[in-house]
């Protein structure tokens, strides 16, 4: 193989690692909202006590 193949090679290899740990520590960073399910507009009129 040609010596600048080789070197082609590894440095996309290097460019891609570092981008994706890149990625990851700036997607760490982020804060994403809460895995409550979203309440509609029937669940949030109803009261939870009974009215006799």
């Amino acid at each position: 193989m040609n010596e600048y193949l080789v070197w082609l090679l590894i440095a996309l290899v290097l460019g891609v690692v570092i981008s994706n740990v890149m990625v990851l520590k700036y997607t760490a960073k982020l804060k994403w909202p809460d895995a409550e399910s979203p309440k509609t507009k029937d669940d949030s009129d109803q009261n939870t006590e009974t009215k006799d």
